[in-house]
């Protein structure tokens, strides 16, 4: 019977700092703000005859170099049905119920996901982290992305199903 092994990763330096705006409707939206989000990981891997199934050190930078892409960036969800955005000259131009709101393209980063919430930040570094884990012996992975104490969202990918949950 295989072995497996459960790994926790939650290091202070697997943060980044990033304005976004929640969208909540086609004519709802927070107002563009900040946080401080922390990025955390589960990951499942089978036992090996070395006495563990997983080195660390791998799975911490390839977490912290993941932070370090969202890090002082304005984010923008690229797919969402509420808004669009459009790059011109140095900005996206972003239209939402009505209104242009203009960001340097250098400062803003346009992610494929549909809002910018802690649940589609932890699928976004969840599809990016299987990407660089490709052929190795997990199991399960988990990514948590927490905005502040008490609030975080989570997506999970297990072997067993080949799904992202």
């Amino acid at each position: 019977m295989e072995r497996l092994a459960t790994l926790y990763i939650d290091k202070e330096s697997h943060k980044f700092s990033a304005a976004h705006y929640t969208i909540f409707s086609a004519t709802e939206r927070e107002r563009l703000h900040g946080h401080n989000f922390s990025v955390s990981a589960m990951i499942a891997a089978p036992m090996g005859d070395n006495g563990f199934a997983a080195d660390y050190n791998v799975y911490k930078r390839r977490i912290k170099g993941l932070c370090d892409e969202l890090d002082e960036y304005m984010v923008l969800p690229g797919h969402s049905p509420y808004q669009s955005v459009v790059e011109d000259g140095d900005n996206y131009r972003v239209s939402f119920n009505g209104e242009d709101m203009w960001f340097l393209r250098s400062d803003t980063l346009v992610l494929p996901i549909v809002n910018s919430t802690v649940e589609e930040f932890a699928h976004y570094l969840l599809r990016r982290m299987l990407e660089e884990s490709a052929g190795e012996a997990l199991a399960e992975l988990e990514i948590c992305v927490a905005s502040g104490p008490g609030q975080k969202g989570s997506a999970r990918w297990s072997a067993m199903d080949e799904g992202i949950a």
